[in-house]
């Protein structure tokens, strides 16, 4: 069964030019990681898009980082 884990959130800065992540160092360190062949390791999150378009237009201050595990 897949799970959708809260690793964060995201909003737009106060000048409105950039969108900010603050995502949490214990859901950070325990989250699943991946491999890529040259040896980096990532952490896979997402944001649902249309949440981002969200608060691009004003219409929502924050949404969730999340992964998906299991």
């Amino acid at each position: 069964m897949t799970k959708s884990e809260l690793m964060g959130f995201v909003r737009r800065t106060k000048s409105g030019k950039a969108l900010r992540l603050s995502i949490s160092t214990d859901a950070f360190q325990k989250a699943e990681r991946y491999t890529t062949k040259d040896g980096t390791e990532f952490v896979p999150m997402f944001i649902r898009l249309g949440s981002i378009y969200q608060i691009l237009e004003g219409e929502k201050e924050v949404t969730a980082v999340n992964q998906l595990s299991g």
